[in-house]
């Protein structure tokens, strides 16, 4: 069988490119300065495409940097779906998301940097891992593992408090940063109405091995 994709096909993985190299362009201009006052050429020489190509994929530069987030939020929630998919307790997945967060600081710089700085816009959105959360916490209630709250309210704690350890990370790279997220996570926990002795517990089992 024949390996060769028709032209039709090759246009489109080259159009998919171009567009990839534009959002990982915007990513590292979000993670290095958060600054989006760079110009559409100095994106275009960044993504390695011509300044024509822009225009092909976004209308603006608030689209292409809008775009750049959701794909790091993306990436980040499918993350946590690679490393927490055999566990069924949400309170688990709410502690080993705290977790998993602070390591990635080292880890994965540049998508946390992305979180840090544009994250607080997107505590509500229905992409990365702001849904997969809402959808544990919405579990989590439902069978009493969690005190029934609005869950729009719950989702906001959780993920202001994930935000502030995640600026925590990169402010104080001097602290431990696995103790710091085993304590935020059992306080979440007693927040959402886990006895303190078995937040305690939960939020110190062992993570999942890596993929």
């Amino acid at each position: 069988m024949s390996t060769s994709a028709p032209p039709s096909n090759r246009f489109e993985r080259r159009r998919a490119e171009t567009r990839r190299a534009l959002i990982r362009a915007a990513r590292r201009i979000l993670a290095e300065t958060g600054d989006t006052s760079a110009s559409i050429q100095a994106i275009a020489e960044r993504a390695d495409v011509g300044f024509g190509s822009f225009y092909n994929h976004f209308e603006s530069k608030t689209e292409l940097f809008e775009a750049a987030v959701v794909d790091a939020l993306e990436e980040y929630g499918q993350s946590f779906d690679e490393r927490l998919a055999g566990i069924d307790d949400p309170a688990e997945l709410v502690a080993a998301g705290f977790r998993l967060s602070a390591r990635m600081a080292d880890s994965h710089p540049e998508l946390m940097q992305v979180l840090r700085r544009r994250g607080l816009g997107h505590i509500h959105s229905d992409n990365g891992l702001a849904r997969r959360a809402l959808r544990d916490l919405e579990v989590g209630m439902a069978s009493g593992r969690f005190t029934a709250v609005d869950p729009a309210v719950a989702l906001s704690a959780l993920g202001g408090t994930l935000l502030s350890l995640v600026e925590l990370r990169f402010a104080r790279p001097d602290l431990d940063g696995d103790e710091a997220a085993l304590n935020l996570a059992e306080m979440v926990l007693r927040m959402l109405g886990v006895p303190p002795d078995e937040a305690h517990e939960v939020a110190r089992r062992p993570l999942p091995d890596s993929a």
